[in-house]
């Protein structure tokens, strides 16, 4: 699978991005509940997000967690562990956790999807006028519970998608205030377009 592997910045240690999300959306109008459409062309990594997210299709997590392995595992060697970011939607199939657990078998590590929850959902961010602002409101929403014995550990947050980076600092902030963790890590599938 072809990638566009990019690092991505904000208050963890080291993240990387696979690719980008969509290589082009032309709006072509709207539905017939007055929603718009658009004709998107995703990357190949893209698009099996996609099909995995929108389409229920579980043979793209073998496919997408391999490929963050492959292409991003030799810059989180030293991860001890593997955290999915809490989703911000609540499903019965988290396609985030079912990578998360995917590349954790692969790198054979821990799988801990406990250690950081979410706690309530927020409003839409949009509307917040920094970034600041956002991250703030955001980590009130997460709880960091004590399930790690007793050391010094490396987190690897999987995140889906990349887009202003809120959530993920957020999570990484509250993360930060657990005395046992060490460095904070973060690899994401996709992220938006510039």
């Amino acid at each position: 699978m072809k990638v566009n592997v990019q690092r991505i910045f904000g208050n963890w240690d080291v993240g990387y991005s696979l690719d980008k999300h969509s290589i082009s959306s032309v709006f072509i109008g709207n539905n017939e509940f007055g929603h718009p459409m658009f004709d998107t062309t995703r990357t190949e990594i893209g698009e099996a997000l996609y099909q995995l997210k929108y389409n229920s299709d579980r043979s793209q997590i073998n496919t997408l967690g391999q490929q963050v392995v492959d292409s991003l595992g030799k810059h989180f060697q030293s991860a001890s562990f593997i955290v999915p970011m809490p989703a911000s939607k609540q499903r019965a199939f988290q396609p985030v956790n079912e990578i998360a657990k995917q590349i954790a078998a692969l790198m054979n590590i821990p799988y801990i999807d406990n250690i950081l929850v979410k706690t309530a959902f927020t409003a839409q961010m949009k509307n917040m006028p920094s970034k600041e602002e956002r991250v703030k409101a955001l980590c009130s929403t997460f709880k960091v519970n004590d399930v790690l014995a007793e050391g010094a550990y490396n987190a690897l947050i999987i995140d889906d998608l990349y887009d202003t980076g809120s959530s993920l600092e957020a999570a990484t902030a509250m993360l930060r205030q657990y005395a046992k963790i060490k460095k904070i890590f973060v690899a994401t599938i996709t992220r938006k377009n510039p």
